[in-house]
């Protein structure tokens, strides 16, 4: 293969005169490497020393969507590959059209690639949500190659592909969605996104586990991988970082899901809270950290006479087994009366709570619920608590406060050894214990006559 060396047109014979430029004695003969199948080529780069790499950020394109840029670490770096995982239902699809509509209102070249649908389907959809822009383009296509081939002619810059499972390559014998199709198209659209500098989505589905269904280097292939959280009934969305080679992988992103797609939810804490009823015993509110900013969440628990045999443990957002043993220690530390009771917890609002700074909030509502006495409505409750009964302090205790007092919250129980110096600047009454004990008296009062009676 001739190549010219200043415009690089290819020539399959040698030409005095290039035909792409005009140039006079350019072409020079280039042996092509065989390439395997599947593999990239070589860049043809020797290795630098890392002091000498440049420095300078990557390009980054913006959405105009704040929690969705937030995520990728400020916007979309040119020729990067996202995926985008979660359970049927939630909204992948829907996210991924209002942010490729919102790229073509921005002047970028968009090409939605969409393996499940017709195009009225399609059109729909985007009528639905209003993600419609003059430079969107729609593809109903499941070939690999005709989709590349597509993108490459109209000049794109971001390509989304819905979702990963559907589409094929036609080298390949195996049916869509197997191993070998999932890992032969996702290669094929790395090899696209690296060599064109074009920013690559794709949505997949995840299995009964929680996984993206395929071969597990599918997450190992791409840069940032995107996981929505959170039940599809529900309104709330979580949208959490896994993975991303451009970013932090601690933040999220909180959308709402109504007729007209999905929303950004700028204040989460008074949206999960608005609708709370302090008076209730068994609610307490604590602040968890979701990602690097603190939402502020009710943790709600029931205490009822145990229904049959064996006492029900039940959890909505939090561990199963962090609420078993926190049973556990509050009936051998705190001399609560807690195995022959049926015992619900959840995190109201639909979200799943991971850390074990909520420990103490779990307390003190099982206690609140327990005893019949409600948790005073203007109290947080932040801390681990260990096995020994004893509080453990947290990360983020400033900033977790900081969100508290600026919610009107003015008192603030948390570990001995977080309450130090200038914690109270935020407006809030310190409560320092060292035993989830302490906590429990501190914050739950006795009430005889709302206590559930003992099981005979």
């Amino acid at each position: 293969m001739f190549v010219c060396q200043a415009c690089g047109h290819e020539s399959a014979r040698w030409l005095g005169k290039c035909p792409g430029c005009g140039a006079w004695n350019s072409l020079e003969e280039e042996v092509a490497r065989k390439q395997g199948k599947g593999h990239p080529p070589a860049s043809g780069e020797s290795a630098r020393r890392i002091g000498d790499l440049d420095e300078s950020k990557q390009e980054r394109t913006r959405t105009g969507i704040a929690e969705f840029d937030g995520l990728l670490g400020g916007g979309i770096v040119r020729g990067s590959f996202i995926l985008i995982g979660g359970e049927p239902g939630i909204g992948k699809s829907t996210l991924m059209l209002q942010v490729a509509a919102a790229l073509a209102q921005g002047g970028e070249r968009v090409l939605y690639v969409s393996a499940e649908e017709s195009f009225p389907q399609a059109k729909l959809r985007a009528q639905r949500i209003g993600a419609e822009a003059e430079t969107l383009f729609v593809l109903c296509e499941a070939d690999m190659e005709a989709i590349i081939t597509e993108a490459k002619k109209t000049d794109v810059s971001i390509v989304v592909v819905d979702s990963i499972q559907i589409v094929y390559h036609p080298d390949i014998p195996s049916a869509p969605g197997s191993v070998n199709q999932v890992r032969e198209c996702a290669a094929a659209l790395m090899r696209t996104a690296k060599s064109r500098g074009i920013s690559i989505f794709i949505v997949g589905h995840v299995t009964k586990s929680g996984d993206i269904a395929g071969p597990r280097m599918l997450e190992h292939m791409v840069d940032t991988v995107l996981y929505f959280e959170g039940d599809r009934h529900q309104a709330y969305r979580v949208l959490r970082t896994r993975k991303n080679r451009f970013g932090s992988t601690e933040e999220v992103g909180i959308f709402s899901m109504g007729p007209g797609g999905l929303k950004e939810v700028g204040d989460p804490s008074r949206l999960f809270l608005q609708e709370r009823r302090p008076e209730n015993s068994g609610s307490v509110v604590t602040p968890s950290m979701e990602g690097t900013r603190p939402i502020l969440v009710e943790i709600q628990a029931l205490v009822g006479a145990r229904s049959f045999g064996v006492p029900q443990r039940r959890s909505l957002g939090i561990d199963y087994n962090r609420l078993c043993m926190l049973i556990a220690v509050l009936e051998t530390r705190a001399g609560l009366s807690l195995r022959d009771r049926d015992v619900f917890a959840s995190v109201a609002g639909g979200l799943t709570v991971e850390e074990t700074a909520i420990d103490l909030a779990i307390a003190l509502a099982l206690a609140s619920s327990l005893k019949g006495a409600s948790v005073a409505p203007d109290t947080v409750a932040i801390g681990e608590v260990g096995l020994g009964g004893e509080l453990r302090g947290c990360q983020h205790t400033e900033r977790r406060l900081r969100e508290a007092g600026k919610l009107g919250f003015t008192r603030a129980i948390l570990p001995r050894s977080s309450a130090g110096e200038g914690m109270e600047r935020f407006g809030l009454k310190l409560v320092p214990c060292e035993t989830v004990g302490e906590a429990i008296k501190a914050v739950v009062k006795e009430n005889p006559k709302s206590q559930i009676p003992n099981p005979k």
